[in-house]
């Protein structure tokens, strides 16, 4: 029989998405691939579902199963989830929440009916797109806050422990929301936390039920879970560019920009746009370079290994690829089951301010080889990059990465990096793209 539980342990929690989220509906549009899921007022929302699973794949199957429940077995035994999650609203720039039908006037929300689109293309070991594998999708503006709420059915002195163990994994370096979290989306933080509790039959219909009424004690977060933390601080030497994959009035291609949202005295508003150094692009750059150092380290050359080998060293099929990048699901030629690993690496899009007069136009014509002339119709343009402000870049590493090579052949791409040797964005074969810095790292065991 199943425990009767009379306690209820409530948090109303306020999440900022600290870099751009990827809510997807699971639909596509006439006007982009992938669009973000919205609510009835066209608004983004994060389904409570999505919160559920990302805190429930946070924790053992032990843990899992007395938390979130299990469905039936074999011995007809199963019991339901004892955290309830609300679905996450969008709040606006007074943090409020519109639950019924139709908007106020309002500037700030207005901008959500034009998200920022994000074009992504596959590059193959060679930096060459793949055949047929553009695409866009639809993400919300960094800086977005949403609210929800937990509820956390048990008893009030043998619980509290798992409860708070629950929370505290809000604030985990590891817990990001929605889509692409390895590639420098969802990466959330707890604004504010106002728990309170209730006992069924006595209070517990005094529970608001509008997340607009804020009721508890403010509780600030912890986590103690330990992560490999890479700190990085480039600054370019002269030009960069990371496209937006399309031209403006003034020429053929652009650097890619986009407005975030900016907080101050709980007040929100829209910034002017900011340079992006999206996370997919240094995710793509370091894996190609650390597929080579892996090699180099296991002494794998080109000509030691016979041709049909050579695919099984490259690109993501190169064993230190996978295991921090991660890879897509294939057979295993011994089990013959599919197996897939999620990348044990997470980034993260960074913005900077800039000014005007930091945009710089180069115009190009393409030049026949055996003329020395012009070709006809080849002329272009593009807008790069010239600020010269250094970069802040945080990498998350697991810490369960137990071949030593393999974190090796990552250090050494990140010194390439800093010493100006591995070159970021686009048109890098035209000199743009050279960073230089430093790093560090805090939290990583190594056995060195």
């Amino acid at each position: 029989m199943s425990k009767i539980y009379n306690y209820r342990f409530v948090a109303q929690i306020i999440l900022e998405a600290t870099t751009p989220l990827k809510t997807a509906s699971g639909k596509s549009d006439f006007f982009v691939d992938a669009p973000v899921l919205k609510d009835w007022n066209g608004l983004p929302m994060i389904l409570g579902t999505s919160i559920a699973g990302v805190l429930r794949h946070s924790f053992n199957e032990d843990f899992q199963k007395e938390i979130f429940g299990y469905s039936k077995n074999s011995s007809n035994e199963g019991i339901g989830s004892r955290l309830l999650v609300s679905n996450a609203h969008l709040l606006d720039e007074n943090q409020k929440i519109h639950h019924s039908l139709g908007l106020p006037n309002s500037e700030f929300l207005d901008k959500y009916n034009n998200l920022p689109i994000r074009e992504h293309t596959a590059i193959t070991h060679q930096g060459i797109a793949k055949d047929k594998s553009k695409f866009d999708e639809e993400v919300v503006f960094a800086g977005s806050r949403f609210k929800f709420e937990l509820e956390f059915l048990g008893d009030k002195e043998e619980d509290e422990e798992i409860w708070q163990k629950i929370l505290s994994q809000l604030t985990s370096p590891l817990f990001r929301l929605g889509g692409g979290s390895s590639k420098g989306f969802g990466e959330m933080k707890v604004i504010s936390c106002l728990e309170s509790s209730y006992i069924i039959g006595k209070d517990y219909q005094n529970k608001p039920s509008d997340l607009n009424i804020s009721v508890g004690e403010n509780r600030k977060l912890s986590n103690s879970e330990q992560v490999c933390i890479y700190k990085i601080n480039i600054k370019p030497d002269s030009f960069f560019s990371f496209g937006a994959g399309f031209g403006d009035d003034e020429v053929d291609d652009i650097a890619v920009t986009e407005e975030i949202v900016k907080w101050k005295d709980n007040k929100g508003e829209f910034s002017e746009k900011q340079i992006l150094l999206p996370a997919s692009s240094l995710k793509g750059a370091l894996s190609h370079r650390v597929a080579f150092h892996y090699n180099r380290l296991e002494k794998v050359y080109a000509d030691k290994i016979e041709l049909d080998e050579f695919d099984n060293y490259i690109g993501e099929n190169n064993k230190a690829v996978k295991a921090i990048f991660g890879h897509k699901k294939e057979e295993d030629k011994e089990t013959k089951k599919e197996l897939g690993q999620k990348g044990k690496a997470l980034f993260s899009d960074v913005f900077k301010e800039f000014k005007e007069d930091e945009i710089k136009i180069f115009d190009h014509v393409k030049i026949d080889r055996f003329t020395g002339g012009a070709i006809e119709s080849a002329l272009y343009n593009e807008k790069v990059v010239a600020n010269k402000d250094s970069w802040d870049i945080e990498i998350v590493l697991s810490n369960d990465i137990e071949d030593e090579k393999i974190k090796e052949a990552f250090e050494e791409t990140l010194k390439d990096l800093c010493k100006g040797l591995l070159p970021l964005g686009g048109k890098v074969n035209r000199g743009h793209g050279i960073f230089e810095g430093s790093w560090i790292k805090e939290g990583c065991n190594d056995k060195k």
